[in-house]
């Protein structure tokens, strides 16, 4: 992917076209470093941040940081202080400081001022590099000496650094926790003081013992200082305390519910409510059932609808998780607390109907989780009761056009859904109540309830039917308005409508939609639209939509990809023509397809960018496009039965040749072909897999789905022809239906089935090869080109994006250019690399580790050709490193024995936090040229010169005789 080393990471970025740009931007910030005017110094340093996004590698993070402590140890105050700005938005890059020494030495001189001021600015940029410096003892007793300190603003920078150093030094925060815990109580420190030293009691959590003297510390805090200022930060430290040593969570828990229940002050209840929270999210296996029946009767009992609120919020997140099910699990007691055990349920019913939407919301939920998580049949009126409470939410919700109606609807949607999925036979009274409002809520609402429509329709396609009516009469009346919200609903609309046609789209849908699109839409919707129709697999509709947009769009690259779209989309088109047990139209339209699919695929070609390059959508047509000529090569291969049988001595040949298949004549030969073109597709599409690191899940299900057809067709060859006896079919068998996410996967997965049925009938049964067995293969193959393919989201959007760049050291000046290496020396190869994300890091999935691959190849060697063993001839090695702060680096030792010119290539691929490998690149070369060391030279040319002499010598004695 790249030429050699920092160069490339830089001229690939896009950051400039040599590697000394990123010098000449140093060079030019220092120069406004060294300006005599204070305000080009700030300008200077606050640009710093831009150029570490720029250019993240330790060589030129180590210089800047450098220059910035030299700023910091001469500049005055003001500028010390946009330099601390500079090092706490920067600090993932404080690792890559490669002379921390020297960097904490000019930042640690100013401690030493008479200014308070410029000592507290430094205690709080010692605090902020507390992660590269934890265990710096100068830094621990300046902190200690600091929080002594008569001048204010420096003791709040001494609890700034303290707070950081305690978070990262085991030994540090074991020092200071007695001080800590004397300050504290002691009662010469001001009270506001103390509010903002408690905090420093959650880092304390290194070990058992230190966790528990803080507890007690804190347990004492709660009791003697009972103003409400103190027991909210007190209670709050307590519980991030608890939260990060794990084993007091439960006592915790029991506390913050105690202050729920009995103090009267509604801060600490608003307070206990909220950590409450924290540890539901964090750790709901740690409640009890006493734990949630004490939160439900407090609940039951408030009059406040603000404390309601957030007590049913933690009782929603609970009832999402394994804490529901020991709630109503059966435990031995007397018939009172079973009784009460069901106060969760009777608080739900209470609120499903309040006047507060938020409390509504919350009661809806709860009643939605217990009914999909809990099969007993006591709790079967609650389906019920769900049911209500959502249809009500949903009538008073899509009226409203509020922010706050809003996010309440999308909860009430959301159950809705998942109340569907676990309880099908609800779906019905759920869609028609969804389909009654749709017609008299707000545009903003309605958008939000076509989502759900289509999420129900795609679990449920046996419900999709009944939608489709008044779905077209609520998109013929739709206003005409150019607005946001109406073109959005244009687009949620059409999406339901196509998820709810099953099949083909019927000429009167296309022609609504199409008059609908001409009337009120712009350029953008109408490609939204034909963009979700390739999705579902509606390629009739698309093409006429792309063919409609060609020319309304701006730049040749944008009018490339929208006709290779519209090619691609009348390829598929063309495949819906074919018949069950017409092999010649099956032909016909196959390669006709194929015309289209060359077509569109130099379009794609063409709209592609160095910046934007396709190469998913490339690889993915391309797969496709072979693919297609597989299928036809089978069909003739099939027809070849027919056109050239075996001739008369077939079976002498193959009595002769000891192998059975030769009496079937040619055709055998071409099936072994056709079968391992099939598997060579399937491992083609396994690598596309490998490479969709920021695809979407859907994506990547639809490219397994195509791997896998291309797997059940060389199964079904090896099966029926090639290897009957062999053939197993437990492998291949489908785990069900339960997972299938989309209409095309289902479809696909109908298809496998019948297939893997017809080709076990027929296996065994019949000797290969006859018309029953080719006439199963053409059948198979026709049946999965009519499932219509779908071009998923990733084809359209990239909604992740991660890449990783790599810089080697030792790299030479020009890429072509080789390193030179003594053949006894090994070259020490530091790979370093930084991982750069998109907008949104993380979306689908994580990297937990970078492997690099280095290998060496021998190009040309120089000089005599010695016998070495064929180990020392190439360099194989491998490593995993993972990434922090997005940075990582690693070193390889490499020989070369022989000289000459080797090819060195660094490989990178992810490993994901479920341990999937993927291969994303890049891949990185340069060149070394193996030289003959010194000494070795020296006495291989004076060996050279003896045996010249000898050979000299013993031609005068030859002469000599004569």
């Amino acid at each position: 992917m790249a030429g050699g080393g920092g160069k490339s990471f830089l001229a690939e970025a896009g950051y400039g076209e040599q590697e000394l740009d990123a010098n000449s931007a140093l060079m030019e910030l220092d120069k406004g470093l060294r300006s005599g005017k204070l305000g080009e110094q700030c300008e200077a340093v606050v640009r710093f941040p831009r150029l570490f996004q720029k250019y993240p590698f330790p060589i030129l993070i180590n210089s800047a940081f450098l220059k910035l402590a030299d700023v910091f140890r001469v500049g005055n105050n003001f500028l010390r202080l946009c330099v601390l700005k500079v090092t706490q938005q920067s600090e993932k890059h404080l690792e890559k400081i490669l002379n921390v020494d020297e960097f904490v030495k000019r930042v640690f001189s100013v401690i030493h001022s008479n200014d308070p001021v410029a000592r507290a600015i430094t205690l709080r940029m010692l605090g902020s590099m507390a992660s590269i410096i934890p265990e710096r003892k100068n830094a621990h007793h300046s902190i200690r000496q600091s929080l002594d300190s008569h001048d204010n603003v420096e003791v709040e920078a001494a609890i700034f650094a303290a707070a950081n150093f305690s978070a990262q030094s085991k030994d540090f925060a074991a020092g200071i926790c007695n001080k800590i815990s004397e300050m504290i109580q002691g009662l010469a420190t001001p009270v506001d003081l103390k509010l903002k030293l408690i905090p420093i009691l959650q880092h304390m959590h290194h070990d058992a013992s230190l966790a528990s003297s803080s507890r007690q510390l804190l347990q004492q805090l709660v009791t003697s200082y009972p103003s409400t200022k103190m027991v909210i930060v007190t209670l709050h430290t307590f519980t991030l305390l608890a939260a990060s040593s794990l084993v007091d969570i439960p006592k915790q828990v029991q506390l913050l519910l105690q202050y729920l229940k009995n103090d009267p002050r509604k801060a600490v209840k608003r307070l206990a409510i909220q950590d409450l929270k924290l540890l539901a999210n964090k750790t709901p296996h740690t409640w009890t059932r006493e734990n949630i029946q004490a939160l439900c009767e407090s609940a039951l009992h408030t009059p406040y609808d603000s404390l309601k609120l957030g007590m049913l919020s933690v009782l929603s997140t609970l009832s999402g998780t394994i804490a529901i099910k020991q709630y109503f699990s059966s435990a031995p007691g007397t018939a009172a607390t079973t009784a009460r055990s069901f106060d969760l349920v009777k608080l739900a019913q209470e609120c499903c109907y309040h006047n507060n939407r938020g409390i509504a919301a919350h009661g809806v939920r709860i009643l939605t989780n217990i009914s999909a998580s809990c099969q007993e049949k006591d709790l079967l009126p609650l389906e019920q009761d769900a049911v209500f409470g959502l249809e009500s939410l949903l009538v008073l919700c899509s009226q409203d056009g509020s922010p706050g109606a809003q996010a309440t609807l999308k909860i009430t949607l959301t159950c809705m859904v998942k109340l569907v999925k676990s309880r099908p036979h609800l779906s019905q009274s759920v869609v028609e109540s969804l389909l009654t409002q749709l017609h008299s809520a707000q545009d903003a609402a309605r958008i939000l309830m076509c989502h759900c429509l289509a999420a129900i329709a795609m679990q449920l396609p046996i419900l999709a039917d009944g939608m489709l009516g008044d779905l077209m009469d609520l998109y013929k009346v739709i206003g005409r308005s150019a607005t946001d919200k109406k073109q959005e609903l244009l687009v949620s609309l059409a999406t339901v409508i196509f998820v709810s046609s099953q099949k083909a789209l019927s000429s009167e849908i296309k022609t609504v939609i199409k008059q609908q699109l001409e009337n009120a839409s712009n350029g953008w919707t109408a490609y939204r639209i034909a963009r979700q129709a390739s999705r579902m697999g509606n390629h009739d509709m698309a093409r006429e939509l792309y063919q409609s947009l060609l020319t309304q769009v701006a730049s040749e690259h944008f009018y490339f990809w929208l006709n290779s779209l519209k090619e691609f989309s009348h390829a598929e088109q063309c495949l819906t023509g074919l018949q069950e047990d017409n092999y010649s139209s099956a032909l016909s339209c196959i390669a006709e397809a194929l015309k289209s699919y060359h077509k569109g695929i130099a379009s794609l070609t063409a709209a592609s960018t160095p910046l934007n390059p396709l190469s998913f959508q490339c690889g993915f047509v391309k797969l496709r496009i072979d693919l297609l000529q597989a299928f036809s090569q089978l069909i003739c291969t099939c027809n070849s039965l027919k056109t050239s049988p075996p001739p008369a001595i077939a079976t002498t040949i193959a009595m002769t040749s000891g192998n059975d298949l030769q009496r079937c004549g040619r055709i055998s030969n071409q099936m072994k072909l056709s079968m391992e073109e099939f598997r060579n597709l399937a491992a083609r599409y396994g690598d596309l897999y490998q490479s969709s690191f920021d695809a979407d899940s859907a994506t990547l299900r639809n490219v397994e789905l195509q791997q896998q057809s291309c797997l059940l067709i060389s199964h079904a060859i090896e099966a029926l022809i090639l290897d009957p006896e062999s053939a197993n079919f437990q492998e291949y068998t489908s785990n069900g239906t339960a997972h299938v996410e989309s209409e095309y996967e289902r479809r696909m997965m109908s298809v496998f089935n019948r297939v893997l049925e017809e080709v076990e009938s027929l296996n065994r049964k019949y000797a290969p090869v006859s018309y029953l067995h080719t006439a199963c293969l053409c059948s198979a193959v026709i049946a999965l080109l009519k499932v219509p393919l779908s071009f998923q989201r990733y084809f359209f959007q990239k909604l992740q994006s991660t890449s990783i760049k790599l810089a080697l050291s030792p790299s030479p000046r020009n890429p072509a250019e080789p390193i030179a290496v003594q053949n006894n020396q090994q070259l020490a190869l530091k790979v370093e690399g930084v991982v750069q994300h998109g907008s949104k890091p993380g979306l689908f999935r994580k990297i937990q580790s970078v492997c690099l691959n280095v290998s060496s190849v021998l190009q040309s060697k120089s000089g005599q050709d010695y016998k070495i063993p064929i180990d020392n001839m190439s360099n194989e090695m491998e490593q995993r490193v993972e990434p922090h702060n997005d940075y990582f680096s690693t070193q390889f030792l490499l020989n070369f024995v022989i000289l000459g010119t080797h090819n060195i290539t660094v490989e990178s691929s992810v490993i994901d936090s479920n341990g999937i490998v993927w291969k994303t690149g890049p891949k990185t070369t340069i060149f070394v040229k193996s030289l003959e060391d010194p000494y070795s030279q020296q006495v291989r040319l004076q060996q050279q010169q003896g045996q010249s002499s000898s050979q000299q010598q013993q031609q005068r004695t030859a002469y000599s005789r004569f």
